[in-house]
């Protein structure tokens, strides 16, 4: 298994991992506010955008080890879906430094002691969904990750820009995907991450509950959650500016030397 990584920037590196059915492409803003201070490595998923191997495997274990492979030491950024690869690699390996998570936990369904999540039949709704309308249930995805935010119009816009720009991805890595994130829970796990961590959630977030992010952060040692005021499931495009900056300075804990944005 070989993974499209696109490497731009310098300084500390930081990887970044997309959610489902996009590509790394999605963290373009991110790109752009922070590639003068860190280097980027933004990552395409088994499946998706550039990583077009014809029997994409989305196996957790697997995926992490391949991107420890061909990525240095650094922090590890996961959205959504790529917060449990980073969170993986993490717990496997000390060349994760620390880990940021955006609208992501370590369990995405809800159970009876893991109350604000979705319920398991949402991602299984969509896996029927994708069989009689591939891109309809995308871009129906695409809307469940804006809605609620206050910059819900131009998020949505941007994620319709990018979701194909690299081409379709394909069916079977996102039943994969859907089917990791029904059934994955890291949660008992979390007591022996030995980084920092840092939990960024959307206060408006209809997929991944602000309050399960702060329950998942409360679980790990030296970690903090932040709450995005007006944010939606994707908030570093509609809020990149406060994202950026948190990013940073979380960075800046463990290199300090490097400069902080400016207000």
């Amino acid at each position: 298994m070989t993974l499209h990584i696109e490497v731009t920037g310098r300084g500390p590196a930081l990887v970044l991992i997309h959610g489902w059915a996009l590509h790394g492409g999605v963290f373009a803003p991110l790109v752009e506010r922070l590639a003068d201070r860190c280097t980027l490595y933004c990552v395409d998923l088994p499946g998706h955008g550039q990583s077009r191997d014809p029997h994409p495997s989305l196996q957790l274990d697997a995926c992490a080890r391949e991107l420890l492979a061909q990525v240095p030491a650094a922090i590890w950024l996961g959205w959504s879906l790529g917060g449990l690869f980073a969170l993986r690699a993490a717990l496997l390996s000390d060349q994760v430094q620390g880990v940021a998570l955006i609208a992501a936990t370590p369990r995405f369904v809800r159970a009876h002691d893991w109350p604000h999540a979705v319920e398991s039949s949402v991602f299984h709704q969509f896996g029927q969904d994708l069989q009689r309308d591939f891109r309809g249930t995308l871009e129906r995805f695409l809307a469940l990750d804006t809605i609620g935010s206050s910059h819900a119009r131009e998020e949505l816009r941007s994620l319709k820009q990018t979701l194909y720009a690299r081409g379709e991805p394909d069916a079977e890595a996102l039943q994969q995907g859907l089917h990791l994130l029904e059934t994955c829970d890291l949660r008992a796990d979390l007591a022996d991450l030995r980084v920092p961590s840092l939990w960024i959630s959307g206060q408006r977030d209809r997929l991944v509950s602000p309050a399960g992010m702060r329950d998942a952060a409360a679980l790990a040692p030296w970690s903090h959650h932040l709450d995005i005021r007006g944010g939606g499931h994707a908030p570093f495009l509609g809020h990149a500016d406060e994202v950026a900056r948190e990013l940073l300075e979380f960075v800046r804990t463990l290199h300090p030397e490097v400069a902080p944005l400016s207000p």
